[in-house]
């Protein structure tokens, strides 16, 4: 259930920045969104996001940079070792350039440059480019 809560909140920015919305809200929420949020700000595919009433239900509100193409969750577990993450990039990235896979690894939520630099492997939760 909370991939699904990822993949909707995912397609939920994508879809309120392609309609040139400044903001999107999230809701319900999970630690592991909070955490693909992160790194999508620290890539610079968000401005910030403020966390809402996170005890009860909980909502995230997001300020859009307008770069999000295509944000993607995958509902199935896709396990990686450390060596395949650059063919698996390779296979779901439209270009080198730019985009991200985020995993989720046993030193916490990754994108695929910072789990390859830590040499470490895990499971696929998204991407987004």
């Amino acid at each position: 259930m909370g991939r699904r809560i990822l993949n909707d909140a995912l397609r939920t920015m994508v879809n309120a920045d392609r309609r040139g919305n400044a903001t999107a809200r999230l809701q319900p929420i999970s630690g592991v969104m909070v955490s693909f949020l992160n790194i999508m700000k620290h890539r610079g595919y968000i401005k910030n996001f403020e966390v809402i009433d996170l005890h009860r239900v909980g909502k995230i509100n997001v300020e859009l940079h307008g770069r999000i193409k295509d944000c993607k969750a995958l509902t199935y577990r896709q396990d990686l070792r450390a060596k395949e993450i650059e063919q698996y990039r390779v296979r779901m990235l439209p270009t080198r350039q730019w985009g991200y896979v985020v995993i989720t690894t046993p030193n916490g939520v990754l994108d695929h440059e910072e789990a390859i630099r830590q040499n470490v492997g895990g499971q696929v939760l998204g991407y987004f480019h």
